[in-house]
């Protein structure tokens, strides 16, 4: 809207009047006697027209002590002066006359130049720019006024220059307008940016950048509000809180500078605390051998500040002090299994030891010695599970052997212990011959596998070691027999007969 100021006041319409036409030759001989009194009355309305007329209708006197006079290029003066204003003349009144119309065509460019302004509100953007080339156009009709052209048409045309050049920075000032939205925006100053948007239209109304602004300027308020409570949950300690407020404002305006930059700093800031407090917990379940919950949470520090040498340091800690742990854990359960004489599980626990840390020494040791028992303890089973193959000379020798083993061994446990104590008592009876009689018919060959060739006869008795046996006995024409001989340590077995009776058809 343009303000009364800003508008130049425009000066009369004047033009001259016409010169008078020439005296007219006298008219040839033998013209008409009306004819002279004619001529004369058209000479003497010329002379008024040229003369009198004009002092009717020029404008007033100019200033007192100023001269409107011809230069020596023949163009009228203006100025003061103490002489006497020469008397009008129709050369010099067209003088002025076209003077006022170069200084009334400087103006109508004038005024259209500032018709343009005013609609892209130069007046509340321009400045000093502004009023003072509309002080030059008021200079222009003060002058006009007065009758002075030749200064009006030239201060015209200075306030045109000015103008024009204000017109010349219309982009660039659109520009200049559309930043100060955006700083008055990201200042959160929510009357500063709605004018400074205002005044924005009015420079281009079309510029491609007003609709973001218009959106941003429309969530400011509500930026503004999550800003300080953001600043109030921070000052209170929750930094949660005021990282979601800022996120949510962050999302709101994402261009906005200073949300982006107290959302990084607060961000950074939860995250160190976070970052310490993993660490804490961390160090805590270490502390107590929680394992899992001290890696579970040295990662998670890790996670929340990437290549932290404290949370690398941290799970090397912790990968030290579980190692160390589960050797300790794996020492104690050998030891424990040893005590138990569960031989095979001791081995197995030592072996898993010397997986982790083939330096360990109770490993190697305890491996060694477990092995050593194990292999003793399978033994001795072995024969208190199989009494029977004692009967086996050779296998009751091997026994032997097993057993003074066993008894070398310095504190035995109770496993150890049976064991020797059965086998001693096996041993004993295994070596112990048991009288068995056996009968036959004199024609079958009688045999005792892995024993003794016993031939034909009726009635035989012979010494075995208790133990299970296997007698055949074979006749030529006969089917063979076989008899399986159960001899107990404990009571002398029945007689038995090996005959061959059935024919062979």
């Amino acid at each position: 809207m343009k303000s009364p100021q800003a508008q130049p006041l425009e000066p009369t319409p004047f033009e001259l009047a016409p010169p008078s036409p020439a005296a007219e030759p006298p008219p040839p001989a033998g013209a008409p006697r009306w004819l002279w009194p004619a001529l004369g009355a058209l000479l003497l309305a010329a002379l008024l027209v040229v003369f009198w007329l004009p002092q009717r209708v020029t404008p007033p006197e100019a200033e007192p002590g100023t001269v409107a006079t011809p230069s020596p290029a023949h163009t009228p003066a203006q100025g003061g002066s103490s002489q006497a204003v020469e008397e009008d003349s129709p050369w010099a009144d067209a003088q002025t006359a076209k003077l006022r119309r170069e200084a009334r065509e400087v103006l109508e460019q004038l005024l259209a130049v500032q018709f343009e302004l005013d609609e892209h509100g130069a007046e509340q953007w321009a400045g000093e720019a502004y009023s003072s080339a509309i002080a030059a156009a008021r200079q222009g009709d003060e002058d006009y006024r007065e009758n002075r052209f030749v200064a009006a048409r030239e201060a015209y045309a200075s306030a045109l220059q000015q103008l024009e050049a204000i017109r010349a920075d219309l982009p660039a000032a659109g520009e200049r307008q559309l930043a100060a939205v955006g700083e008055a925006i990201d200042s959160n100053a929510l009357d500063a940016a709605r004018s400074a948007l205002d005044i924005a239209r009015l420079i281009d109304p079309d510029a491609g950048a007003i609709p973001a602004l218009e959106q941003r300027l429309q969530q400011l308020p509500r930026v503004n509000e999550l800003q300080e409570g953001a600043a109030a949950a921070e000052a209170s300690g929750d930094l949660a809180a005021a990282e979601a407020a800022l996120a949510e404002a962050a999302q709101l305006d994402p261009a906005h500078p200073r949300v982006q930059a107290q959302l990084q700093r607060v961000t950074a800031a939860y995250r160190d605390l976070q970052f310490n407090q993993a660490m804490s917990e961390g160090y805590r379940a270490l502390d107590s051998a929680d394992y899992s919950a001290a890696r579970a949470a040295f990662q998670r520090a890790a996670g929340l500040r990437e290549g932290s040498d404290e949370a690398t340091s941290a799970l090397a800690e912790l990968a030290v002090a579980e190692q160390s742990g589960r050797l300790g854990r794996l020492k104690s359960r050998g030891a424990q299994q040893e005590q138990d004489e569960h031989w095979s599980d001791a081995v197995t626990a030592y072996e898993q030891a010397l997986a982790l840390d083939a330096s360990v020494v109770f490993a190697r040791e305890g491996l060694a010695r477990a092995q050593r028992r194990a292999a003793l303890d399978k033994g001795l089973q072995d024969i208190v599970d199989n009494p029977g193959r004692l009967s086996d000379v050779a296998v009751a020798e091997a026994a032997g052997k097993l057993l003074a083993q066993g008894r070398g061994i310095d504190n035995p446990g109770p496993r150890l212990r049976g064991q020797v104590e059965t086998i001693d008592t096996l041993l004993r009876k295994a070596n112990t011959p048991v009288t068995v009689t056996l009968h036959s018919d004199g024609q079958t060959e009688v045999l005792i596998y892995r024993t003794a060739r016993l031939g034909r006869f009726q009635q035989r008795q012979l010494d075995l070691r208790p133990g299970s046996y296997t007698v055949r006995g074979s006749r030529v024409g006969y089917r063979d027999v076989l008899v399986t001989l159960e001899v107990s340590a404990d009571q002398a077995p029945a007689p038995v007969t090996v005959a061959c009776s059935e024919r062979i058809l």
